[in-house]
């Protein structure tokens, strides 16, 4: 489970995955949900090498001959201990929305969602406070209510395994923190209220908050980097400046903006290895985790770097921001719809019987959360053909094709991650293609020993 509490990314999906890890990121081989959308599986991609499935046997045969044989050597660091690590945090994510529903049935049958609503409307007749107060008491209920499976996930597990280095205040502190953040963005800044405002006053209400979602999440994505991000660590510029020197000179080769790389102190609370894209704009860079510099050499860095900047040059950040938000009609009618019949149903023992009910919001992102995992898959397939396509792009900047599988090995190996799941795991949970299969490519995809032109990278001209 990411650091942030459940209850803060069940009130994200009210505007699909705003304050969500940055959509286009460097794959991380781990459990889906650990920080970044850490995942085992993919799916055949569309941009792939014609014949690169016909030669998967051949490429294992050329890796087990030559220097290495870096599919044996993932395998090989799948430990049994791994396996149990991955396992707990593949049934995590699937309990996820199932202990959503129940958190969000247990506070309407309870009748508890009613009287939060009660004592915010005596307290004032401004709706927005009103709002503002049942937001703030709902946070804290979802919070105690979620606090045990958040514990074991975010923390109990991390450091049964080895992965954490909060301690128990520091993690609290953290849990604090992101609620406090959701209160901030979606209670002060009134988008739960204007959720509620368009509700009560507009008949298709589900298409007004649609078409409100692109602007939220945009103006979300471009501020989380630096508003969001640093409050709960510290950036900085790259102190490696030989590592500096050689991001930057990839990015002139690229065309796109090179001052913008960060590290982050991560290894304060994980031992885990990422890197990431995300912003636009003034606030688009590429972030490496401090625990990946220390456990990469510079040629597994930059080609990490090539294909975050893979990300940037094929506008994946824009796409999808596009496709959440094309996405998001869907889960707002589909929500509307649930929520009329439902509401019918059960409203006298919920004690509302419109939706426009501020009580009504533990169902409101319960129905989210539900029909967010229904969709999950159609998200999780275009994010594996972006993160194939990055791999492709980093490979044909970069020609450090040894590179690129040493450190898919590396992540896979220290992140515990499972290089080869299941096809259903795949097309449930893996936001990108299965470390076996990334691994493969590495070595596979070499068109410029050939000849033939590149499929995404584009040469600048020289001045």
């Amino acid at each position: 489970m990411h650091v942030r509490s459940l209850f803060v990314r069940s009130i994200v999906l009210l505007l699909p995955f705003a304050f969500s890890p940055p959509p286009a990121a460097v794959a991380l081989p781990g459990p889906a949900g650990a920080g970044l959308q850490a995942d085992a599986a993919g799916a055949a991609d569309p941009v792939a090498p014609a014949g690169a499935d016909s030669a998967l046997a051949a490429v294992d045969t050329m890796m087990a001959g030559g220097t290495e044989d870096y599919i044996q050597r993932v395998r090989e660091a799948f430990t049994p201990e791994n396996r149990r690590y991955a396992n707990t945090r593949m049934w995590l994510a699937l309990l996820d929305p199932l202990y959503a529903v129940l958190v969000g049935l247990m506070v309407l049958f309870s009748g508890l969602a009613a009287r939060m609503r009660d004592l915010a409307q005596k307290l004032t007749r401004f709706r927005y406070v009103h709002t503002l107060v049942f937001f703030v008491l709902y946070t804290a209920v979802v919070m105690v209510l979620t606090l045990p499976l958040s514990w074991y996930a975010g923390y109990a597990l991390e450091h049964r395994y080895g992965l954490s280095n909060q301690t128990l205040p520091e993690w609290v502190i953290e849990q604090l923190k992101s609620a406090g953040v959701g209160v901030l963005f979606f209670g002060v800044i009134p988008l739960v209220w204007l959720t509620y405002r368009a509700i009560r006053t507009r008949r298709h209400w589900w298409a007004w908050l649609g078409a409100g979602t692109l602007p939220v999440i945009v103006f979300a994505v471009l501020i989380q980097p630096v508003v969001i991000d640093p409050m709960f660590n510290e950036f900085k510029p790259l102190e490696d400046k030989v590592l500096e020197a050689r991001v930057l000179a990839l990015a002139e080769k690229t065309g796109i903006p090179g001052r913008n790389v960060y590290q982050v102190d991560k290894s304060e609370q994980t031992n885990k290895l990422n890197a990431y894209v995300n912003g636009f704009g003034v606030s688009q860079r590429v972030v490496f985790w401090d625990t990946i510099i220390a456990a990469m050499d510079h040629d597994e860095l930059a080609f990490v770097a090539g294909h975050e900047m893979g990300h940037y040059v094929l506008g994946h950040v824009w796409k999808t921001l596009a496709f959440l938000a094309l996405l998001s009609f869907l889960l707002f009618f589909l929500t509307a719809k649930s929520m009329t019949w439902l509401i019918g149903r059960f409203g006298a023992r919920w004690r509302f019987t419109e939706a426009h009910d501020l009580a009504s919001l533990p169902l409101f992102a319960m129905l989210i959360a539900v029909f967010g995992f229904f969709v999950q898959p159609a998200i999780n397939a275009f994010s594996r053909y972006q993160e194939r396509q990055a791999d492709m792009y980093a490979l044909e900047v970069t020609h450090m094709n040894d590179a690129g599988a040493r450190a898919f090995l590396e992540l896979g190996a220290q992140n515990r991650a499972n290089p080869e799941p299941s096809a259903l795991q795949t097309w449930l949970l893996s936001t990108h293609p299965p470390l076996v299969e990334r691994v493969r490519f590495m070595q596979s995809y070499r068109p410029w020993e050939e000849g033939e032109p590149n499929r995404l990278f584009e040469e600048r001209p020289e001045n």
